[in-house]
């Protein structure tokens, strides 16, 4: 037994799962069954009072008896990934918020998404994707370009593995063998020697395929849409990881089950990072069909601080 002083902030829950106690009920059991009588836990724990904590063998025991909220079959559904003959057409919003001491910058950019099953290859599934409709509430003309640029490679080859986890991004075919064809058509549509560079870049980054996959996997959509929402679930949690884009860094997240009042859907949460880092905040909600495990609606938020600056992005995606 260990005694343990109750920190603001702090739950019967926060301290089970601190503790590897699956059910926090025997906290409050365990306590109530050793403390003084001033001491005794009546409705909720509070900060700066004493509480006794099990020892490791007294916590296997409660554990044994598999009794603890977070082992319900709901919340650790078994998610399929069944994409056969799927086609959906997504809208994705992205709003993106930049502010310091001085100013605050808005931006905004709306397209549309469209996804669509081709075929399977052994455990693997091949999408096509298509990226249209840019819309940028400030557009300018570098804008405009990297819009039209993502268009003239429609449709990305999307593979994945039999848990709707990207394997790798590919160029399809034709414009990979044509575009020195459509690199001139967009060098006509903007006649600009900044255009001309970006251009340059864009073709390199291109054309080289190690580098393409890797840039489109770190895509907002294409990371967003392809998530690991169907590893296992195991006392109501599974892991993932998500990108951030314009940091460049992944995130390890927890996800929990927030909600299946609905049969035909599970609602997925994701906003515990498990290294913490006190300069990101994430936040993410998924809307998965439960017969097919596809991805109905997302909607996810970070915010990021360094320095005097602090960046906040929302996306939607439905």
């Amino acid at each position: 037994m260990t005694v343990h002083f109750i920190l603001s902030g702090e739950t019967l829950e926060s301290i089970s799962e601190e503790i590897n106690l699956e059910n926090p009920k025997y906290l409050k059991e365990f306590h109530n069954a050793h403390c003084a009588r001033e001491d005794i836990i009546k409705d909720r724990i509070i900060a700066g009072k004493k509480l006794l904590l099990p020892d490791f063998k007294t916590i296997h025991e409660y554990n044994s008896r598999n009794d603890a909220p977070c082992k319900a079959p709901e919340l650790n559904p078994d998610i399929p990934f069944s994409p056969e003959e799927f086609s959906k057409i997504y809208t994705v919003t992205i709003n993106e918020t930049e502010e310091n001491a001085l100013e605050k910058k808005n931006t905004r950019l709306t397209y549309t998404a469209s996804v669509k099953w081709v075929r399977k290859e052994g455990t693997s599934h091949i999408f096509n994707v298509y990226k249209n409709n840019f819309f940028d509430a400030k557009g300018s003309m570098m804008s405009d370009l990297a819009s039209e640029s993502i268009r003239a490679l429609n449709p990305f080859i999307v593979t994945t593995n039999e848990k709707g986890e990207i394997l790798n991004i590919q160029l399809n075919e034709n414009a990979r063998n044509h575009f020195e064809r459509i690199k001139d058509r967009l060098l006509d549509l903007f006649p600009d020697p900044y255009a001309a560079m970006y251009l340059d870049e864009f073709e390199f980054a291109v054309m080289n395929r190690d580098l393409f996959d890797r840039k489109m996997k770190e895509d907002i959509f294409m990371n967003l849409c392809f998530a690991s929402l169907r590893n296992r679930f195991k006392n109501g949690k599974s892991f993932l990881r998500q990108f951030i884009e314009g940091e460049n860094i992944w995130v390890d997240l927890m996800q929990k089950v927030e909600d299946r009042t609905d049969p035909a859907e599970i609602i997925l949460r994701q906003n515990e990072i498990l290294y913490s880092d006190p300069h990101i905040a994430f936040d993410g909600k998924y809307n998965v069909l439960a017969a097919t495990g596809l991805v109905k609606k997302a909607e996810v938020s970070y915010t990021v601080t360094r320095e005097d600056i602090k960046t906040s992005t929302s996306i939607t995606i439905e």
